[in-house]
């Protein structure tokens, strides 16, 4: 998957363009949102009619828990994360929760949950908040794992987002770039601990739409600095790299660099 595409499309079953458009060599995947989701039997005839046109691409959903659970209809609902921080079987929970998430993600035709949510709870970011599972790093490497687990354990992957940690810039970067001003020494300290510690854990990264101008110029979802020499190199990451969603405004900056990394 290459640089590759991953797309999205409009409505809850396949028109002759999204066919079309699917056949295209260049296509890799596609993300289902809450408007192509209506229960899990539309979704599973959804899945297999995009199977009868391209069997191998990754079909992929956000379902972290939460106010992020685009399987609502028909399908377990799961707390939020940081709710089972404070339970004193976080941890089993946590596990519990990946592995049925996972397993009703997988029923119904899908590969992958864009999962789980590593940034840290600082009390700042409006759009991380309560999907990060705590704001003490090491805790929340240890309830993460667990859900990885739980993942693993159904057949699913695990993605690690928002790579180096979305949970100190305020702004929301689906309209607005924000900008995390700490220096690499801190990030390293704090939010990227959860990246490092479940590397191995991971089969995907996603980086954040975040500009942390003390490292680099550029949102790190575009910068070799963050992905090369740190994701890769530092933290001796080898599984696939995701870019979030080109149509975000933090994205939008980079123009066609996504091709470059």
């Amino acid at each position: 998957m290459h640089g590759s595409l991953m797309l999205d499309i409009a409505g809850t079953w396949l028109t002759a363009e999204d066919r079309q458009l699917l056949r295209q060599p260049q296509v890799g995947g596609l993300i289902l949102f809450s408007r192509n989701i209506e229960d899990p039997r539309q979704v599973r005839e959804l899945s297999a009619a995009i199977r009868a046109v391209r069997p191998d691409l990754l079909l992929a959903v956000d379902q972290e828990g939460g106010r992020v659970q685009r399987l609502r209809q028909g399908f377990v609902r799961l707390p939020a994360m940081r709710a089972l921080a404070d339970n004193p079987n976080a941890e089993m929970l946590a596990e519990q929760c990946g592995w049925i998430m996972a397993t009703e993600v997988l029923a119904v035709g899908l590969d992958l949950s864009f999962a789980p949510v590593l940034d840290l709870d600082h009390q700042r970011s409006a759009v991380v908040g309560s999907r990060a599972f705590e704001g003490d790093a090491q805790r929340a490497s240890l309830l993460a794992g667990a859900f990885i687990r739980g993942m693993n354990a159904a057949g699913m992957a695990a993605c690690g987002k928002h790579f180096p940690g979305h949970g100190w810039a305020e702004a929301d970067s689906h309209v607005a770039i924000p900008v995390d001003e700490r220096s690499l020494e801190d990030i390293r300290a704090t939010d990227l601990l959860p990246f490092r510690q479940l590397s191995r854990q991971l089969a995907a990264v996603m980086p954040a739409h975040v500009i942390y101008p003390q490292v680099d110029a550029g949102p790190a979802g575009f910068s070799r600095r963050w992905l090369q020499d740190i994701l890769r190199g530092e933290l001796g990451f080898g599984g696939v790299i995701f870019s979030d969603d080109l149509s975000m405004a933090g994205a939008h900056v980079v123009g066609d660099a996504a091709s470059r990394i």
